[in-house]
């Protein structure tokens, strides 16, 4: 558990939480019995499972299936939002852990439930509102903010290296080198188990690492270094590319005043 955590009336399908982390604070393997979403107004969540990670960074959440097994770390000054939902109303709701916009609409109204602190009335306001958080939902688009995980050991290893190297270029044919395979099976494998390109993954492991250490008021110059970009107009065009955002745009939504 973090810390101020405050949340609407519990006692009905659809209920919402505001949560605050400090910087490296980490919530070890668990589960909720409701679906939950989670999104931040500043800081950046990462969520792991057993298929993945997920990055939240402000403007973005997390939706995470109800059992579903998951480690959180936050890096910065984490405010958190979001919701719980009864499993059993989950009829047109994704059934699997994603990435998703947040729209204004959405934040508004989960701002507003946090207050309710009675017992939720047939036809009243406070009931069309909880309501209308269960339509939004259903219509959140996806992000592709996450890192899947392949099963294999043999691959399990290997990501692990990258991820703690990701200076490094890290081409294929290295990699099937370093597993003493061809590069045609490494190619074939990966993309079996991550359903990525291998070089899709790297680009994305080291676009999750950029969103973290960009959180974290780290250089962009530094960044692009650490991560093996030759320039930073190299690592600027990249970051754009995935995420429709500069560097420096990003940055602006840690400096925003949270409401």
């Amino acid at each position: 558990m973090g810390q101020h955590f405050q949340h609407g009336f519990l006692d009905y399908p659809v209920y919402a939480f505001s949560e605050n982390y400090p910087h490296g604070h980490i919530e070890d393997w668990h589960s909720h019995e409701r679906i939950q979403l989670i999104h931040t107004l500043s800081g950046v969540i990462r969520v792991q499972t057993q298929e993945g990670i997920w990055i939240t960074p402000p403007g973005r959440g997390v939706w995470i299936p109800a059992h579903k097994p998951h480690a959180l770390l936050s890096s910065g000054h984490v405010k958190a939002r979001g919701v719980f939902i009864d499993a059993s109303i989950q009829h047109g709701m994704c059934n699997e852990c994603r990435v998703v916009a947040i729209p204004a609409l959405l934040r508004e109204l989960i701002s507003s439930a946090i207050q309710i602190q009675h017992a939720i009335q047939p036809a009243s306001r406070n009931e069309r509102l909880l309501q209308l958080i269960l339509d939004e939902v259903r219509l959140l688009p996806t992000l592709a903010f996450s890192l899947p995980e392949p099963q294999s050991p043999k691959l399990q290893q290997l990501c692990q290296r990258i991820k703690n190297n990701l200076a490094l270029e890290w081409h294929l044919e290295q990699s099937a080198r370093l597993l003493h395979i061809s590069s045609k099976t490494l190619a074939r494998h990966f993309q079996k188990e991550t359903g990525l390109h291998y070089s899709d993954w790297v680009r994305q492991a080291k676009l999750m690492q950029a969103m973290i250490d960009l959180s974290l008021n780290k250089p962009v110059l530094n960044v692009a270094l650490d991560l093996g970009y030759e320039s930073p107009s190299a690592f600027s065009a990249m970051f754009k590319r995935e995420t429709s955002m500069t560097p420096s745009d990003y940055l602006k939504q840690f400096s925003a005043e949270p409401v």
